[in-house]
């Protein structure tokens, strides 16, 4: 169950799962006769426009063989081509694609499903060839380098059920006519530069199961429009500069919504005591804008709820007992709260792997924290609180760990006797009592701070700045002073 730290978990209303169950239904081919002539030719038209195709995930497209055995490549239907499907590996740059989409692709006229997927390298305007698909269905081409602005009749586009347009280069607004795209159950905008405000026609799209808009430059209210949809399970609005208070008709998600996703913006108000009732929550993230007030009792109904993200607001004490069975991400950071301890529904987790803490009052003795599951931890931070004893025995059982944050706290332990996990990026430990010499081991470290503690002796080979290293006892060894013989 573990998921990553963007609390993005990967259920199956997350895109990959959706375009595996589509490729499913549409992937019967029928190999007695070569494919049509048409679509042989506007493949090779979209072959002719990719530039570079290191990883050679094209090679299969050569003139006068069976386009429907073509590596990406389905057909259905008197051997017509259905769909195509390429996907880059986002930790392969040699599996990317660079050049553009051929306006000759259109001749592929039994299209139904487009999926051009972490090619990263395929530039150009918006592929207007798409107007001349009429059987097409879903779209995703997410994850490159098309660039301006999406054209102001994409409306006509009618037939569509699915639109991903995601990390992508897209400007300027979001053109009205999108409203008129309804039979869409996604649309998936997100990771662009859209500007101006919340395309409120999108209410009359009320199939939509998942909106994404997440980092754009959207500004404005988010619009009172959310009674119109019925089905919708992900709802992404982080990452622009939305103001006012979260709209009232929010709440007529409550029975699906799994994802409530409004961090990074300049929200404002109390956070609503209706997201109580949100029952089906996986995901609320209501981080980095200006909430204010407690966090409602009725958060305690919010059973399901693995990934909570509060930080960086201007929240109070009390903090609701929650009652999940177990929370796998939670970050309270850097409100008003005054939590004493770490609760004890983080610690009766088994299945946390990330818990940041950063400010929340917290005045105890790490010595006598016993959590139920120490073995997924992959980022902590208990920075800027009381907190005395020794990280030692939680660090030890770690086997994950990325980043352990815990700068300005009281405590007191032997760093050279720490053991220190082949995954550890970041240690940020300034301002506390630790002592001992620095082991060899930070020098594969992304990012270090061990300032004002009572280290000593030689620093080992690094590559980091005299600030990381001052002010401990004596320590030696670039980047400070050379030891003394």
């Amino acid at each position: 169950m573990k998921k990553n730290n963007h609390l993005s978990p990967s259920l199956p209303w997350t895109t990959p799962f959706i375009i595996l169950s589509i490729l499913t239904v549409h992937s019967i081919k029928i190999t007695s006769a070569a494919c049509h002539v048409d679509d042989e030719k506007g493949l090779l038209a979209f072959k002719s426009g990719i530039t570079q195709d290191p990883s050679g995930m094209l090679s299969s497209w050569k003139s006068g063989t069976d386009c429907c055995n073509w590596a990406g490549i389905n057909c259905r239907e008197n051997n017509r081509v259905t769909t195509i499907s390429l996907y880059g590996q986002v930790d392969k740059p040699d599996s990317y694609l660079t050049g553009t989409i051929s306006s000759s692709l259109a001749k592929v006229q039994n299209l139904d499903g487009i999926y051009f997927v972490n090619l990263r390298n395929i530039s150009g305007p918006f592929p207007d060839l798409l107007f001349g698909l009429p059987k097409l269905l879903y779209v995703y081409i997410e994850n490159s380098k098309l660039s301006g602005p999406l054209p102001v009749n994409i409306g006509k586009l009618k037939q569509l059920g699915a639109l991903s347009l995601e990390g992508n280069r897209f400007t300027g607004s979001i053109p009205s006519s999108i409203s008129e795209l309804t039979q869409l159950t996604q649309l998936v905008l997100g990771k662009n530069e859209f500007s101006g405000h919340f395309p409120a026609g999108i209410k009359q799209i009320r199939n939509l199961s998942y909106l994404s808009l997440e980092q754009n430059k959207l500004m404005g209210t988010i619009p009172d429009i959310f009674k119109s949809f019925t089905d919708l399970r992900i709802l992404r609005l982080s990452h622009n500069e939305f103001s006012g208070k979260i709209p009232e008709s929010i709440l007529s998600l409550a029975p699906k919504l799994a994802y409530l996703e409004l961090g990074h913006n300049r929200l404002s108000g109390q956070i609503p005591s209706y997201l109580g009732k949100f029952k089906a929550l996986d995901t609320l993230d209501l981080s980095w804008n200006s909430f204010t007030g407690v966090v409602p009792k009725t958060f305690s109904n919010l059973t399901k709820i693995f990934n909570l993200d509060l930080s960086h607001n201007s929240l109070n004490d009390p903090f609701p007992q929650m009652n999940v069975k177990g929370i796998e991400s939670l970050d309270l950071s850097y409100n008003n709260f005054h939590l004493k301890v770490i609760p004890k529904w983080v610690t009766s987790s088994p299945i946390i792997y990330s818990l940041k803490l950063a400010k929340c009052g917290i005045k105890m003795n790490l010595d006598t924290w016993k959590p139920a599951e120490t073995y997924f931890y992959d980022y902590i931070d208990l920075s800027e609180n009381e907190i005395t004893g020794s990280p030692a025995d939680l660090l030890n059982r770690t086997d994950f760990l990325v980043e352990f944050k815990a700068a300005r706290n009281k405590l007191k332990f032997d760093l050279g006797k720490l053991r220190i996990v082949k995954t550890l990026k970041e240690l940020y430990i300034p301002r506390n009592l630790v002592y001992g010499k620095v082991p060899a081991a930070i020098t594969g470290f992304n990012k270090l701070n061990m300032s004002y503690n009572h280290l000593c002796g030689q620093l080992p080979k690094n590559k980091f700045p005299v600030s990381s290293f001052v002010g401990n006892d004596c320590l030696c060894g670039p980047p400070l002073s050379p030891c003394k013989l």
